[in-house]
């Protein structure tokens, strides 16, 4: 193995970008992330719709992955996927799953926890219907998390559902929605020295959300 001409332990950053302080947020978080999601694609940062999903399994061990965020409103945050994939066998144990977004040339992050569930069968099929061709056919193409024996076989599914389903392939009856309904967001903003400023909110029991400044 090569040896890196610097040491990893010595990589650093200074954060100079910007600041998140308690008058200038939101008081709804939900606000505070369209504001800061809206700015992510103004910056033309990569992928800013991408986010980290992490669920924990039955035998308490996590995994996360990549997701894309499809839509966000006062009912919570929602992506689309494979439900026999190993997430959905995950939140079909446990529904409570966490999601962050790093936005990496704005110095941010945004952390959000919440119980998870299966958006309506109607909103899956009105988003899987607007998706390319080539992703509804994906959609029954593959086997998500399952062992196969090698690229070949997402091929050869890929030119049967093709064939079989043509212009007009349904939604599969294992792929649909999620929305996670937030009750803890954290919103991070990277700062020089690393005294970072980061803000949480938590859902009270009276709907109403507690913003408080947390040490970074």
């Amino acid at each position: 193995m090569s040896q890196p001409t610097l040491s990893i332990a010595d990589l650093r950053k200074s954060y100079e970008r910007a600041e998140l302080n308690e008058d200038a947020s939101q008081a709804d978080p939900l606000k505070q992330f369209d504001q800061w999601l809206t700015e992510a694609i103004a910056a033309e940062v990569p992928e800013p719709n991408a986010m980290t999903l992490a669920t924990v399994a039955s035998n308490l061990r996590p995994s996360t992955r990549i997701v894309l965020i499809k839509g966000y409103d006062e009912r919570g945050i929602t992506w689309f996927t494979n439900y026999d994939s190993r997430k959905g066998h995950e939140l079909a144990g446990n529904p409570y799953a966490a999601l962050q977004f790093h936005w990496v040339e704005l110095e941010r992050v945004v952390r959000i926890e919440g119980v998870v569930e299966k958006v309506s069968a109607e909103e899956s099929d009105a988003y899987f219907n607007s998706r390319p061709l080539d992703s509804r056919i994906g959609a029954w193409a593959s086997p998500q998390s399952e062992v196969i024996t090698g690229r070949g076989v997402l091929v050869a599914n890929a030119a049967k559902y093709g064939a079989k389903f043509l212009l007009q392939p349904p939604r599969p009856p294992h792929w649909g929605g999620y929305r996670l309904k937030p009750d803890n967001w954290q919103f991070w903003q990277g700062r020089k020295s690393r005294l970072h400023d980061r803000l949480r909110y938590t859902l009270q029991s009276d709907a109403v959300w507690l913003r408080e400044r947390l040490a970074p």
